[in-house]
């Protein structure tokens, strides 16, 4: 199990919205996120969610300008807390992330991993839940994730 683990909001209201939160916490044990993530979020989160201020919120400000607030404070907060892995779906966030030599995995990579560790049999149901909410994914990157989980 990686040791510290940084989420930003994207995931938490995809899994929330199709009932899987419980994944990130099967996964990871526990997770860490920043105030404003959990702003963003509007809900109260599990007891298994840590809450952790950013200390260098000019670095925040900084990448603000290409990032939401959300994402920058969890990109900060996974630097300043040496994150083995941070969840991020949005493209330029990853990108900001990944620049700042930080291991990246989205929400799908969520799925497809809870499937590798046999929390989930299936990952079909859950993206089939995932495409009725809102939250915006390709078809390709749907037939990807379905490959890459050994469900072709």
């Amino acid at each position: 199990m990686l040791k510290v683990v940084v989420s930003d909001t994207s995931c938490f209201i995809a899994l929330t919205n199709i009932e899987e939160l419980q994944l990130l916490h099967q996964l990871y044990g526990k997770i860490i996120t920043t105030y404003d993530v959990v702003a963003e979020f509007g809900k109260d989160l599990p007891d298994w969610i840590e809450i952790i201020p950013p200390i260098d919120l000019q670095k925040q400000r900084m990448l603000e300008f290409h990032v939401d607030r959300g994402e920058a404070s969890a990109i900060v907060l996974a630097l300043e807390q040496k994150a083995d892995l941070i969840i991020l779906d949005d493209f330029k966030a990853r990108k900001s992330a990944e620049s700042l030599g930080l291991e990246i995995t989205g929400t799908l990579g969520v799925i497809i991993k809870a499937k590798q560790n046999g929390k989930i049999d299936s990952i079909k149901p859950i993206l089939d839940k995932l495409q009725s909410t809102n939250f915006r994914i390709s078809d390709e990157l749907v037939l990807e994730a379905i490959r890459i989980a050994g469900e072709s």
